[in-house]
């Protein structure tokens, strides 16, 4: 890893020489930082156990349905979004978060695209959206980049699957097929949520963890500092 981070400062430092040579103000903004992780908390398969998920069977495979069920999650990395369409219960559904393994803290927003409850994991857990129990009944997007039929993130979608034996021998023959004009799906994603070693979301974090900002002509501690500090270089 030393390596690649130099490579990749290398090639930011002639970025910016080249544009400061041309009197262009530079700033670098990092979109988040990340933070190591051990722990996946799989809070729909949590509502399954409690009957509070609704799964319909598409030819042998589930998937989630959100409409019908009584509470479901959006994962977002180290947040998830907890829809609770049963407002009796939403108590029960508080009081469960908050004695769940690798939950920090649960709370409440006051937004339309808000969920209920939105539950913060601990700094070395993060949210999955899985749902099924037997990995043979998966969803068919499950094992593939689907980022608009997921319902929440899915930074498995990183890996390939490492019990494919030749993974770039079988994303070339889905290419091939492709061209071809067949369809198909490029199922080369594992189900394995222990993968993943890093993760973000949470707005208490490490100072080593946090977002990295260079350039900025103010101090900058929030992300109000940081669009002010934006203004102040590119629009003032």
């Amino acid at each position: 890893m030393p390596s690649e981070v130099a490579a990749i400062d290398a090639v930011v430092a002639d970025l910016v020489g080249y544009y400061e040579s041309r009197s262009v103000k530079v700033m670098i903004v990092s979109e988040y930082g990340i933070s190591a992780v051990s722990k996946p908390i799989h809070l729909n398969r949590l509502f399954r156990e409690k009957g509070w998920i609704t799964i319909k069977d598409e030819l042998g495979l589930e998937t989630l349905d959100c409409g019908a069920s009584k509470v479901f999650a959006v994962a977002d990395h180290q947040v998830a979004h907890v829809y609770v369409n049963d407002p009796d219960l939403l108590g029960e559904v508080r009081s469960l978060l908050e004695r769940t393994d690798g939950i920090d803290e649960v709370r409440t927003m006051s937004h339309e695209r808000a969920g209920d409850l939105i539950a913060i994991s601990k700094q070395d857990a993060w949210f999955t959206y899985y749902f099924w129990y037997d990995d043979a009944k998966a969803p068919d997007y499950a094992r593939c980049v689907d980022i608009h039929r997921k319902p929440g993130y899915d930074p498995v979608e990183l890996f390939l699957d490492p019990a494919i034996p030749f993974p770039k021998l079988k994303i070339a023959k889905f290419l091939l097929k492709k061209r071809l004009g067949f369809r198909g799906l490029m199922d080369v994603i594992p189900l394995d949520a222990s993968l993943v070693k890093g993760s973000h979301g949470r707005d208490n974090v490490a100072e080593d963890e946090q977002p990295l900002v260079i350039g900025a002509p103010i101090p900058v501690q929030t992300a109000e500092d940081i669009a002010m500090a934006i203004r102040k270089v590119f629009v003032s």
